[in-house]
């Protein structure tokens, strides 16, 4: 997601962001090198970096992200809490066993009952180990994420919209829509109704989440997909939610169900 902006100013907002230029994004594109990178109108975020940006991502001892797959790799056999046991005990190695699986989050959960994304599966089987879960945004936590998410690198998004967990991506599509803050904007109104315009020197992307965890440039460091919701929040004078709140698990659900059929790009680089 990004920095968001209303066409239709009001003059309370437009005294905030009058500084704000749109001009439509002209940049030469390769259309063979990026169609994998779109299905039908929906574009990952990828489509949309610098060259450079691109290059960073694809290219595995640039990408910093990739420091923290390292991480989760080690992570994954280290044994921790009251069980005795690693990820590898239980699941073996992550290259076969999770396959595909960080494709389909977030997802319901018939134990729990509700819609849960990785993060939050990744605490419940420490629990199961008789560890403390990892807190979010942690080096361990997002390490761990962006390991397993990786080894679903290229694959399709997978979600479930359906079923028992159809009214969570309503809900999620519910707060998408909705304006908010003192700026009183949604998130549609950057990503739907602005897409692939400027803020500013920044690309209105269409704000899909199949590369996260992701790198951001702007971060200098690796980060969740709910530090930027949050982050959005704050650049729209709006509360930010506690990380894991059902509304952020309900919008990555939603976001994840518009970008089904984007490849997992995890990890990502963005600016």
């Amino acid at each position: 997601m990004a920095r968001a902006f209303v066409p239709a100013l009001t003059a309370t907002v437009f005294m905030c962001v009058a500084a704000v230029v749109l001009a439509p994004l002209v940049r030469s594109q390769t259309q063979s090198d990026l169609a994998k990178y779109t299905v039908g109108k929906v574009k990952s975020g990828y489509v949309y970096a610098t060259p450079p940006t691109r290059a960073m991502e694809d290219d595995d001892f640039q990408n910093p992200g990739s420091l923290w797959v390292d991480k989760g790799k080690t992570l994954w056999s280290a044994v921790d809490g009251s069980a005795g046991k690693s990820c590898q005990s239980c699941h073996n190695a992550a290259a076969t066993s999770m396959r595909g699986v960080g494709a389909t989050y977030p997802k319901f959960d018939a134990k729990l009952g509700r819609v849960i994304d990785l993060e939050q599966r990744i605490g419940l089987e420490r629990q199961r180990m008789g560890a403390v879960p990892w807190e979010w945004e942690s080096d361990q936590l997002l390490a761990m994420t962006t390991y397993v998410k990786a080894q679903s690198h290229g694959m399709p998004v997978n979600v479930s919209i359906d079923g028992p967990a159809h009214a969570t991506y309503e809900e999620g599509k519910a707060f998408y829509q909705a304006r908010r803050g003192q700026l009183d904007m949604s998130c549609q109104q950057c990503h739907v109704q602005n897409n692939n315009r400027l803020l500013r020197t920044e690309v209105l992307s269409q704000g899909q989440t199949n590369g996260f965890p992701t790198y951001r440039l702007s971060w200098q460091a690796l980060g969740s997909v709910q530090r930027r919701f949050r982050e959005c929040n704050e650049q729209i004078r709006a509360e930010p939610l506690a990380y894991g709140s059902p509304q952020y698990v309900a919008l990555e659900l939603y976001l994840a169900g518009v970008g089904k059929g984007l490849p997992i790009e995890t990890p990502s680089v963005r600016k």
